[in-house]
């Protein structure tokens, strides 16, 4: 018997050193990569299967958001085809950040050319400009408990930081159990002075990530409207949840509008991946959420945007993992293991 399954496409940040090769391994043969490959050298930009086969991993070459992009968008695309549709009835996608670019092509809002050239366009676009940075930072305890308070609390000194003469801070993603916060290095800066450290590695800077999803980011998002038309979009054949926690349902998706959130709403407002998850949890009740490849970080962000809206009654880390072991209702295509069992 199938189960139904809600896919969850990656962003920025998840093709790392460990992923090095991870399209060549494991879809060496997938049939969009020479169209992909082509596109970039038209464009001038190194191909995929170059950055993808490199001798070894470069933060500098493969975290840049013109190389990034694409190459994430290539790996979750042929995870997607790779999903073994025998075990699994696909009832919806969604994505984390520029993992809604992902989603509308596995959605086929957007045929696979289409959406590498949406995210290719908007990696080069926002590496070019390099307006801003992010950060992130946890409002839960380490068994993914939301502290009391604290995300209220860190939102108002958000707010505080912002209203400073020359300081720039918004929420960028609200993770589940994290704050991804972008702004102007002042207001970074400021951040990082008026928190505690947690856990030794929080508040966390990302490399080589602008301000996404804030007001920093119009200018890209003009600029994006001008490369990107409206008519590379179509009626997509599944429910795409975005990131307001809004549905998009096939043969009722007004194309204008799915446009315009793609290259507005989507690129200078908070993209609200908690929500997203809610919702597919709520609406579409799948009986297990897929995540692509590639990366493993994804994971533990899906897991507590679940256990945050109550899905299934988990109400922590150590119950996510005794049920998850028991009955997966959570799988990661960059895990070897999970990996199997989706394909």
């Amino acid at each position: 018997m199938k189960q139904t399954a809600v896919v969850i496409a990656p962003g920025r940040g998840t093709y790392n050193k460990a992923e090095l090769g991870y399209l060549s391994r494991h879809h060496p043969g997938f049939d969009m990569l020479k169209n992909f490959d082509a596109y970039r050298k038209d464009e001038g930009q190194t191909s995929i299967s170059t950055l993808d086969q490199a001798a070894r991993f470069s933060g500098t070459t493969h975290t840049r958001g013109d190389n990034a992009s694409p190459l994430i968008f290539a790996c979750g695309l042929a995870d997607f085809g790779a999903i073994d549709r025998d075990r699994f009835d696909i009832i919806g996608v969604t994505g984390n950040s520029m993992g809604w670019y992902t989603a509308l092509a596995c959605a086929a809002a957007l045929d696979p050319m289409a959406g590498f050239r949406l995210a290719n366009t908007m990696g080069t676009l926002m590496q070019k400009h390099m307006i801003g940075g992010q950060l992130i930072y946890p409002f839960v305890d380490e068994d993914w408990r939301a502290i009391p308070g604290q995300r209220d609390s860190l939102l108002a000194k958000t707010d505080a930081i912002n209203a400073r003469a020359d300081h720039q801070l918004k929420l960028s993603i609200d993770l589940g159990g994290m704050l991804v916060l972008a702004g102007n290095e002042a207001g970074l800066a400021a951040f990082e002075r008026d928190v505690p450290e947690l856990q030794k590695r929080f508040p966390m800077r990302l490399q080589n990530h602008a301000g996404f999803h804030t007001s920093l980011q119009a200018p890209v998002s003009q600029r994006a409207f001008r490369a990107l038309p409206e008519s590379l979009f179509q009626q997509p054949k599944l429910p795409l949840i975005d990131g307001r926690g809004g549905i998009w349902y096939p043969k009722a998706a007004d194309l204008a509008d799915l446009h315009d959130y793609t290259l507005g709403h989507q690129v200078t407002q908070t993209y609200d991946f908690a929500a997203a998850l809610r919702t597919a949890a709520r609406e579409l009740m799948p009986d297990v959420f897929i995540i692509l490849g590639p990366g493993t970080t994804l994971g533990s962000a899906t897991a507590q945007a679940l256990i945050r809206c109550g899905w299934r009654g988990l109400d922590s880390k150590t119950a996510f993992q005794s049920v998850n072991a028991d009955h997966p209702c959570l799988l990661s295509m960059g895990m070897d293991d999970q990996r199997k069992a989706c394909i």
